[in-house]
């Protein structure tokens, strides 16, 4: 019983006190206004039940007195009073959801804000990958974009319970002032038995919640992948659309089983006892009520009023559609997102210590480094992993040098990128910037001196232009130099054969909208980063950043970017060797550790892992009359 009551008290009563404290996030007034008015309309009904019953009371002797009689006055005024009251409740009761919507959107826009505020107030990107938090994050998301079962829904659904509650207690009253007080005890406990089953069976969703995430994410996968644009050409080739189906019922089903169980128990099992124990009760209070009119001790008045207001009491043990769902679940998200603002706070406060490795950071890191990038005695395990990616790695990345990382995939190398560009930081060991711990460095001042290409760049659904400049939005975007951007990246003739050049659209969403090729899309984001490093960035970072391009435009890229990036410290990532070996530095990465180092011809004349692997590669390729590369059957 304990253990009940400590599991109500956690599901029921703390949620709905953590919703109350919510409510700040709207003005107070709106908020009382419209408590005030569900009390209001709550009470309307209670006051129509009394004037109804006094007209059923005054018809008797109003028709015995005729027109003009005091009786047929007060049977008109009743009426009047009765009819003004249920005009009042059908003026009221649209306001009330009016003023409830507009809180809604209130609350759930100062959640929005706060939602973003939180996902984007780390440095790193730890919450975003973190499954613990991320899950939460997504709770808490999704219902803002649904648009249903938000915290601003479980906002206006607390009042609205105002205004049911009232009207209960309203009929309480009249049953206890016309007839018992006990009677009314008794009716209250009717209404709240079949109350508690109503909600407990919304708590049982909530509480089988965290059980069906992983087959409702498994479900919604198959969902978008078996109606996706972008995925129905393999789907129809490859003949998967009945597995697809197949998948997407099964995680459904998976997800549903538990909740069919378990409203089995609590819909049929616990309603058959509140059920019977109710119809006793209400059935003895009836008979009661009955037997005292029979026996004279009940006007008609009083008996008219009881009745009235016992069946619309025990009424109010229905399950409430405008509260009910709205303030379970919304409650939910709200409290998701109480505990991912928690968990981003403390990760921010984790960002904010100070390095314990190197030299006192300048306030400015413009023009950094001078000298060089080290990653002393580095280790990392992404979170939710077991196997670090890094133990104790040392590393030095030359100023002004282009340094190459191979390795096969999961040796580290993209790693390497998000601990340079502080989205994750060392739990152990530090990266030093001319002997300054990166953790000491103004976080914003040192990403304007990375210029970065990641594997998987951004697609921006703007313009061209803003595209190009997102590379370094602190500077003025001018036309020359974006224009200049773009031809160093062999992309400016492809924008100028736009309809509206730079200024055009790159998505399909639009009707003036235009889309760009695979390639002409990394060429894209090569001069986002070309940008960046005119507008003074001294760090380029390219992570496979010609995936995309065909291996003859490949090798004329680089050799005008060689030209284009001198004297700039350049770490490049790429598996295709004929783009390496034109590095000042290669570096073969394998179990995040280094196992070789140094240029082209040393590390061929070494005949080691590079060598074999650069051997295999190089089968696959051959040059024409031009010396270019082109790839051949082996």
């Amino acid at each position: 019983m304990r253990a009940r009551m400590r599991r109500y008290w956690a599901e029921a009563v703390e949620p709905r006190l953590f919703l109350f404290a919510q409510l700040r996030e709207v003005p107070a007034g709106l908020t009382a206004m419209i408590a005030v008015l569900n009390v209001v309309v709550g009470l309307l009904p209670v006051g129509f039940v009394v004037a109804t019953s006094t007209v059923i009371s005054r018809a008797p002797d109003a028709v015995s007195g005729g027109l003009g009689s005091p009786a047929w006055r007060e049977l008109t005024y009743a009426f009047v009073v009765a009819s003004v009251l249920f005009l009042l409740q059908q003026q009221l009761t649209p306001l009330s959801v009016s003023l409830g919507q507009r809180l809604k959107h209130q609350v759930d826009g100062r959640f929005q804000d706060r939602l973003m505020a939180a996902s984007l107030r780390t440095a790193g990107i730890t919450p975003l990958e973190d499954q613990a938090s991320l899950s939460n994050l997504e709770q808490a998301a999704e219902g803002l974009e649904k648009g249903n079962r938000t915290p601003g829904d479980a906002a206006a659904g607390t009042l609205a319970l105002v205004l049911r509650y009232s009207r209960l207690l309203g009929f309480l009253g009249v049953i206890g002032v016309a007839y018992a007080w006990w009677a009314a005890a008794a009716i209250g406990v009717v209404t709240m038995m079949f109350r508690y089953g109503q909600r407990g069976g919304v708590r049982m969703y909530t509480r089988l919640w965290p059980h069906r995430t992983r087959y409702r994410r498994e479900a919604e996968y198959f969902r978008v992948l078996g109606m996706g644009a972008e995925n129905a050409k393999e789907m129809r080739v490859f003949g998967l659309a009945d597995w697809v189906g197949e998948r997407y019922r099964s995680a459904a089903l998976e997800a549903l089983r538990p909740v069919w169980r378990e409203r089995r128990r609590v819909s049929v099992v616990n309603f058959v006892w509140f059920t019977a124990a109710s119809l006793v009760i209400s059935f003895l209070v009836l008979a009661s009520v009955l037997r005292a009119a029979a026996a004279g001790d009940l006007s008609l008045f009083a008996l008219t009023l009881t009745l009235q207001a016992l069946v619309a009491a025990v009424l109010l043990g229905e399950f409430y559609h405008e509260a009910d769902t709205a303030t379970q679940f919304g409650m939910l998200a709200a409290r998701a997102m109480d505990t991912f603002e928690r968990q981003v706070s403390d990760l921010a406060d984790n960002e904010r210590r100070t390095g314990r490795t190197g030299s006192p950071a300048p306030t400015d890191p413009g023009g950094l480094p001078t000298r060089e990038i080290r990653f002393a005695g580095v280790s990392f395990t992404y979170p939710g992993a077991s196997a670090p990616v890094f133990d104790g790695l040392d590393l030095t990345l030359r100023a002004g040098e282009c340094t190459a990382i191979v390795g096969l995939n999961g040796a580290g190398k993209t790693t390497l990128v998000k601990l340079l560009s502080r989205l994750y930081d060392p739990p152990a060991g530090a990266v030093l910037v001319d002997g300054c711990d990166l953790r000491d460095l103004p976080i914003d001042g040192w990403r304007r001196q990375l210029a970065v290409i990641f594997q998987d760049f951004n697609r921006y659904e703007l313009t061209a232009g803003e595209n190009i400049a997102f590379g370094a939005v602190e500077a003025p975007a001018t036309s020359d130099a974006l224009r200049r951007a773009a031809k160093e990246a062999g992309v400016l003739e492809v924008l100028e054969g736009l309809p509206d050049g730079l200024d055009t659209l790159l998505t399909r969403r639009h009707a003036d909208g235009e889309q760009l090729s695979g390639g002409q899309w990394q060429r894209l984001a090569i001069a986002r980063s070309l940008y960046a490093v005119a507008a003074g960035a001294r760090v380029l970072v390219l992570d496979e950043p010609t995936a995309a391009l065909d291996v003859r435009a490949e090798a004329a890229f680089f050799d005008e970017f060689a030209a284009l990036t001198r004297g700039i410290t350049t770490l490049l990532i790429s598996h295709r060797f004929a783009t390496v070996r034109h590095a000042d530095r290669i570096i073969v990465l394998s179990g995040g550790r280094i196992i070789e180092d140094g240029s082209h011809v040393e590390l061929m004349a070494a005949a080691g892992t590079y060598a074999h692997l650069f051997d295999l590669q190089a089968r696959r390729f051959a040059e024409d009359d031009a010396g270019a590369a082109v790839e051949v059957q082996p």
